[in-house]
């Protein structure tokens, strides 16, 4: 069964981050440098929330706040919602499926090693579900 570690392995471990005291505007920017939707929220090595463009689209646009202006932690989510790399890519789904998030931090020995999305959840089952249909399809025709 396939393991976060394993996904890791193959998608890597690069994360970006944000400072919890930055303001918003330069989580949005970085998220969309670095074309990804969410970005950990750190205080020194500490992991203390997550910002997602769901957040600041809710937290921020709607209610007319400003970006420049306002602080990630104002409007991250907290607690985060975390891995370790000894968890099943199913466990990670049915987490992600039940809690209705989009990004889970990896963390291990409390140290912020990596981040899974729902996308790299989705691409992980096919591609296992694909390996057992090949191996099926051997054993029946031989």
């Amino acid at each position: 069964m396939l393991r976060v570690q394993n996904l890791l392995g193959v998608k890597g471990r690069e994360v970006w981050s944000i400072e919890a005291d930055a303001p918003v505007l330069s989580a949005i920017q970085i998220m969309a440098d670095k074309h990804v939707g969410a970005l950990p929220v750190v205080r020194g090595d500490e992991l203390v929330g997550i910002i997602s463009e769901r957040d600041y689209a809710r937290k921020v646009v709607l209610l007319g706040r400003s970006s420049a202006e306002t602080a990630v932690w104002e409007i991250m989510t907290s607690p985060v919602v975390t891995v370790s790399l000894d968890k099943t890519v199913h466990d990670c789904m049915h987490m992600v499926t039940e809690r209705r998030i989009r990004h889970l931090p990896v963390v291990e020995k409390n140290r912020l090693v990596g981040i899974v999305s729902i996308g790299d959840l989705v691409r992980a089952v096919i591609e296992e579900q694909q390996q057992t249909i090949d191996h099926l399809e051997k054993f029946i025709t031989g």
